[in-house]
C-alpha cells in the first residue's frame, strides 16, 4: 500500500478539517479494535488515520440535562466502571461488556462499535432501546441524530464526509424504569451473537408498562427498533399474553440470513426468546429487584 499518514489532532475543528479535506480513503481512530485488524489484514488501505482519543469531547462522559453525555471514543471499560452510569442504565453496559475481552474492552469504544455497522455488534441494541442521541460533526456544523439512523448497512453509516460522532446523550430515565440485553453465541465467550435483544420499559405507580422500546440485533441488515414488539408490552402489566405477543412481534420483524453460525429459522425463534426474557430482566430493575 501507499504510505499511510498519521494525525492525532486535539480539537474537534482540527479533525474535522483533516477528514474533509483528505483525498481518498480516510479513517478514524478510537479504539482501533476494528480498524487495526482491517488494516493488518490488508482490507482496507487509508491514506489519512485521525486519532481522536486527544480530543476531550470524545473522551469524557458528564451529567447532562438530568441524563449523560458519554463521549463517542470513551473506552468500554471506563464506562462499565462508571457507577452512576452502570446504575441508570445496565442494560447498556451489559451490551459493552460483550464488546470483547477484558483486554479489549480497555481500548474499544461504544461509537467505534456502532460505526463499524457490524448487523452484530453488541452495545447498539441496549444503545438504540435506551433512546441515546448522537451528537455527528463536520463541515456543516453539528447535527443530533437518534442512533438507530446512524447504521445503515454491514460497514455503513449515514456520516458524511468529514463528519465524526462526537459523543451520545442519554435521556434522563422516569421512576420505575429498567433495560437490559441479551444475546445467544454458540459458545459462552468471544463470540458474535446470532441474535441479541436490547429493552428499556417504564412502568407507571400501578406496575402497568407506559413506556417501551424493543430492539433486534443480528437478524437484518442493521439492529431493528421494533415497533411492534414495543405495543405489545404498553398499556399492560408484562403479564403472560403480553410476553406472548412481545415474543411473536419480535420473531415476525426478522428478516436475518443463513450463515455458519446458524439458519434464518433458527434465528427468527430464538429472537422471540431472547425478546422475553430481556422483558423480564428489565421488568425486575424497574420493580426495583
Amino acid at each position: 500500500m501507499d504510505e499511510m499518514r498519521y494525525e492525532a489532532p486535539e480539537t474537534l475543528d482540527a479533525a474535522v478539517a483533516l477528514l474533509a479535506g483528505a483525498d481518498g480513503d480516510a479513517r478514524i481512530l478510537a479504539g482501533g479494535t476494528d480498524v487495526l485488524v482491517l488494516l493488518h489484514s490488508d482490507m482496507i488501505e487509508p491514506g489519512l488515520l485521525v486519532d481522536i482519543k486527544k480530543i476531550p469531547e470524545l473522551t469524557s462522559i458528564a451529567v447532562e440535562a438530568g441524563g449523560f453525555r458519554v463521549g463517542a471514543a470513551v473506552s468500554a471499560m471506563e464506562l462499565v466502571e462508571h457507577d452512576a452510569f452502570s446504575k441508570a442504565w445496565p442494560g447498556v453496559i451489559e451490551g459493552v461488556k460483550l464488546i470483547g475481552s477484558i483486554q479489549i474492552m480497555g481500548r474499544a469504544t461504544m461509537g467505534g462499535n456502532l460505526c463499524n455497522a457490524s448487523p452484530a455488534a453488541d452495545s447498539v441494541p441496549a444503545l438504540i432501546a435506551a433512546g441515546a442521541i448522537g451528537t455527528i460533526v463536520g463541515p456543516e456544523g453539528r447535527r443530533d441524530v437518534p442512533v438507530e439512523d446512524i447504521a445503515t448497512a454491514p460497514g455503513e453509516t449515514s456520516l458524511g464526509k468529514g463528519e465524526i460522532l462526537v459523543s451520545f446523550l442519554f435521556p434522563p430515565r422516569p421512576p420505575h424504569s429498567g433495560d437490559a440485553y441479551r444475546r445467544f453465541t454458540p459458545r459462552t465467550e468471544m463470540d458474535i451473537a446470532v441474535v441479541g435483544v436490547g429493552i428499556s420499559l417504564s412502568l407507571d405507580d400501578g406496575g402497568t408498562c407506559q413506556a417501551a422500546r424493543v430492539v433486534l440485533g443480528a437478524v437484518a441488515e442493521r439492529a431493528l427498533l421494533v415497533e411492534a414488539a414495543a405495543a405489545a408490552l404498553i398499556g399492560t402489566p408484562l403479564d403472560e399474553a403480553a410476553l406472548e405477543r412481545l415474543a411473536a412481534a419480535a420473531s415476525a420483524a426478522c428478516r436475518p440470513i443463513d450463515d455458519k453460525r446458524g439458519t434464518k429459522e433458527f434465528r427468527i425463534k430464538v429472537a422471540g426468546v431472547l425478546a422475553r426474557r430481556a422483558a423480564q430482566d428489565a421488568l425486575e430493575r424497574a420493580r426495583g429487584n
